[in-house]
């Protein structure tokens, strides 16, 4: 098995072209909650700069305080000790937000204007796919991007995970990154093309993402799972250790606003108010969410939407 990947440029078309492409991208949505998307719109000379900034960036600002790290230390301990056991709550990642108004590195020559850039390019593309689940799920234009942002403006969370996976002296002791799935609404992801290590779950299956050029990988969260009333699933996926290799990885969030309250589209609810023994998504502020999922991220999600149910 392997992950669809799909041309986004035909969205843009007509005809049966058009459908079987909007059918592709309804399909990674219901049955993997991963797709990859080539021809996005990005262009290429963009996304060569954002590789070399962001290896730059760890080279020069990142690295050396990795190597002296706890986790280092951790690690070196664990393997001497030779008990067998791993180091659990951890993960083998150096990791850096980007946000339109936090602290960003300053040290690595084009970084900024190189990463603004693509945020921006990114943040755009995030709400075409919004538009085309709108469309696959019988929405209204705008619902999904309206509901993040908690009605009408521009008060989505928009983030920019920057993560380096570095070689690992002792992979089976340490996970690159747990498994979990994500608590918000679309996530881009920019990964490595060519040192692998992202998995999902799919039929009890761990998978590999495979690695290509300049794709953009598509991953639905939590809120998209609610939203679509368990339509779309968020699907659980990892990130392993590795001996070689420094794994570059740029997970870009489009996620709720603390303050959006977040429930299945009542179009849906229409629809599955007709099946039976079909239980509803809750509704909750995603503020209570997040508070939840800080201490739950590792863990099964269903809890999850039960806990939040209760607040």
């Amino acid at each position: 098995m392997a992950i669809p990947v799909i041309d986004f440029s035909k969205v843009n078309g007509s005809g049966e072209e058009r459908a079987q492409t909007m059918a592709q991208i309804a399909n990674g949505c219901e049955e993997w909650g991963f797709f990859q998307l080539v021809n996005h719109g990005i262009p290429e000379e963009l996304l060569e700069r954002v590789k070399k900034v962001s290896s730059e960036c760890y080279k020069l600002e990142r690295e050396e305080k990795f190597k002296n790290s706890k986790l280092m230390k951790s690690l070196k301990d664990m393997a001497e000790k030779k008990n067998g056991e791993k180091l659990e709550n951890v993960d083998w990642e150096d990791v850096f937000i980007l946000l339109d108004d936090n602290q960003w590195p300053s040290e690595t020559p084009g970084f900024k204007e190189t990463m603004a850039e693509y945020r921006a390019e990114l943040k755009k593309l995030a709400e075409r796919i919004m538009e085309v689940m709108d469309e696959n799920l019988g929405l209204p234009k705008g619902y999904i991007k309206k509901a993040l942002n908690g009605g009408e403006g521009d008060n989505a969370f928009f983030g920019t995970k920057v993560s380096h996976y570095p070689p690992c002296p002792h992979p089976e002791l340490v996970n690159g990154l747990r498994a979990h799935t994500d608590a918000g609404g679309v996530i881009l992801l920019f990964q490595d093309d060519e040192v692998g290590g992202l998995q999902i779950l799919k039929d009890d299956q761990w998978i590999d993402v495979q690695p290509l050029k300049n794709t953009i990988v598509i991953n639905t969260g939590d809120q998209i799972e609610v939203l679509s009333n368990g339509k779309y699933k968020s699907a659980w996926h990892r990130v392993l250790a590795a001996p070689n290799g420094n794994r570059r990885s740029l997970a870009s969030f489009y996620n709720p606003s603390l303050t959006a309250t977040i429930a299945p589209a009542p179009q849906l609810l229409e629809k599955a108010n007709l099946e039976t023994n079909h239980e509803e998504y809750p509704k909750f502020v995603f503020g209570d969410y997040m508070s939840i999922y800080a201490e739950q991220k590792f863990l099964p999600k269903e809890p999850r939407f039960q806990a939040v149910r209760a607040v």
